[in-house]
């Protein structure tokens, strides 16, 4: 009896693993998915969270569909408000909304990043890159980023996609015109280079001038004073002495100023 009842039971064991391997009623949402049931070609009203899930064979099936965080790379071709040719290449991170993967699988499908979220980056991305000039742009890129960005955000928010960053990583012109701006602002240095070498030299010369009308006026000023102090013409004298009192090829040295008075 009890082999029979053994026997029996493998058998049973070995039909439920058969009927799990051809008909497989079992669903497994792994982690960082969110399961959509499809029954008879009908998308569940709501999304099912990680874990075991049984499904009806033939009848029943699970799509399961990734929330986590994810980094698309793109390159596109946008033209730049004074009709330069730019190649930019980009960085998207985004994430399905996890309570809505049934709603996004039935009205887009699997395919949404394609179908939804690229043609609105560059949409964005060429609106707003079209609104500054070439030279403008490198300078200002993160203003053009965070302007990308935001109209994204506002974008995906009715499609239940998040955009959670966007970054521009290159912006390439063509090599005529990067030249062009390479020659550019060479220009302008050697341009500001010049304009502070003349500011140097007014400065300069303008020193100068202070200093000579500093001079003259001084001069001025001792010359009136001699003129009229006959005592300080003895004193600038006594004070130009170097000691020595002159020699004279006739006579006898003598003071050349009196030293009596």
């Amino acid at each position: 009896m009890t082999t029979s009842r053994n026997a029996m039971l493998l058998a049973v064991a070995l039909l439920v693993v058969f009927f799990v391997i051809m008909f497989n009623p079992i669903a497994i949402v792994g982690a960082g998915e969110r399961g959509v049931k499809v029954t008879l070609g009908k998308v569940s009203p709501q999304s099912y969270s990680e874990g075991v899930h049984f499904v009806m064979p033939f009848i029943s099936k699970i799509k399961t569909m990734d929330v986590r965080t994810q980094k698309t790379y793109i390159e596109t071709e946008v033209y730049t408000k004074d009709i330069q040719q730019a190649r930019i290449s980009y960085v998207i991170n985004y994430n399905l909304e996890p309570a809505y993967a049934h709603v996004v699988f039935r009205e887009v499908g699997m395919d949404y990043v394609d179908k939804i979220l690229m043609p609105a980056a560059e949409g964005g991305i060429k609106d707003v890159i079209g609104r500054w000039n070439a030279q403008d742009l490198v300078a200002n890129r993160a203003a053009a980023t965070a302007s990308i960005l935001k109209n994204l955000q506002e974008a995906m928010k009715g499609q239940h996609i998040n955009v959670t960053s966007f970054q521009m990583t290159e912006i390439n012109y063509s090599s005529t015109f990067e030249k062009a701006i390479e020659a550019k602002v060479t220009a302008e240095q050697e341009a500001l280079k010049a304009k502070n070498k003349t500011v140097q030299i007014q400065e300069e010369a303008k020193q100068k001038l202070i200093s000579a009308e500093a001079e003259a006026k001084s001069m001025r000023i001792r010359a009136t004073a001699l003129t009229q102090n006959k005592a300080l013409v003895e004193y600038e004298a006594v004070q130009k002495w170097d000691g020595k009192m002159p020699q004279y090829m006739m006579g006898d040295s003598v003071p050349f100023v009196n030293l009596n008075k």
